[in-house]
């Protein structure tokens, strides 16, 4: 099964199943960017809006993408707000999607599915302004090891979508290789803390 169709037939139950990883991703999103100052944000993977609702309250403008359109139907439909505008897109074939700069491009639990790190960051590189942020939050590698990966259950069918593993050194190589700087690199653990850290969040600077 096409990641885009997994996608699109999770999307009925995104919301309101069990899912330790997007609730966290939600907590870490909030935390690290409260305490950067952003206008206009690019956001990659919407899927439902679950963070384009608090992005849109600390920005002027945001534009929200996604290849799924059964996720974007749901977030259009959850937030109606002047300044946010959502599109289908496909982040792995060149950005002529927009022809806007960024003073924030966001990146939440998709990149396990994206075979080729260096392009997205270079693409994102291209799309913000010169002291933009790109701020990644991904299931932590060390999950991946031990079998995590985006999963769903429909019908009585346990569905696991195609994923990679991204090390935390080939985040750090595709962003330098691309221009940017390191600013930020948190790992994030479940309330008991007994096993691996389940978020890797990194935040990055264009000169």
């Amino acid at each position: 099964m096409s990641i885009e169709k997994a996608y699109n037939q999770w999307s009925s139950q995104y919301d309101t199943n069990k899912n330790r990883t997007r609730d966290l991703d939600k907590k870490v999103t909030t935390e690290v960017l409260s305490n950067v100052h952003f206008q206009s944000v690019l956001e990659l993977g919407c899927g439902t809006g679950k963070n384009t609702e608090w992005l849109q309250t600390r920005s002027e403008s945001v534009f929200s993408v996604d290849f799924s359109e059964e996720m974007l139907k749901i977030a259009r439909k959850k937030i109606n707000a002047e300044n946010v505008s959502f599109q289908k897109a496909d982040i792995t074939q060149p950005w002529n999607w927009t022809d806007g700069k960024f003073d924030l491009i966001t990146c939440n639990l998709i990149l396990e599915h994206i075979k080729d790190l260096s392009f997205i960051f270079q693409e994102a590189y291209s799309k913000l302004k010169s002291g933009g942020y790109f701020f990644i939050s991904e299931l932590h590698p060390f999950k991946q090891y031990i079998g995590s990966k985006a999963r769903f259950e429909t019908k009585g069918e346990l569905i696991e979508l195609e994923t990679y593993t991204h090390h935390i050194s080939e985040f750090l190589n595709s962003a330098i290789s691309a221009g940017f700087q390191m600013k930020q690199l948190d790992e994030w653990f479940d309330p008991d803390k007994t096993d691996p850290p389940r978020i890797l969040s990194l935040l990055f600077q264009k000169p």
